[in-house]
């Protein structure tokens, strides 16, 4: 299970509605990169999903997941969240191991 918070949804919304798709859904994945390994790929998309995805929803917002990215997100929380340093969405994810330096990528 994914499971989406409350803040999340609301910015999901807002640039959704900003970018004229209000309908629109989001993909979350993994892919090998960074400099500890895996790195999350976070993307609109504006299409139904594909017949393998998972689809998580909350309050209208869908967010679609291969399945061997699930395998590495399992558990996560996707928030937004707001700091003296900045905003932005955040997987709050229970498996992973270590996180280089600048938090872009994850290491399972």
């Amino acid at each position: 299970m994914i499971t989406i918070t409350d803040s999340a949804v609301q910015e999901i919304k807002r640039q959704a509605a900003k970018r004229g798709t209000p309908n629109a859904s989001l993909r979350a994945g993994i892919r090998g990169g960074g400099c500890t390994g895996f790195s999350y790929l976070f993307e609109w998309d504006d299409g139904e999903p594909r017949e393998t995805d998972h689809v998580f929803e909350k309050d209208g917002v869908r967010l679609y997941v291969d399945p061997k990215s699930y395998l590495y997100l399992k558990g996560t929380e996707l928030d937004f969240v707001r700091t003296m340093m900045g905003y932005g969405f955040k997987f709050n994810n229970p498996n992973v191991k270590s996180t280089c330096g600048c938090g872009e990528s994850v290491q399972f």
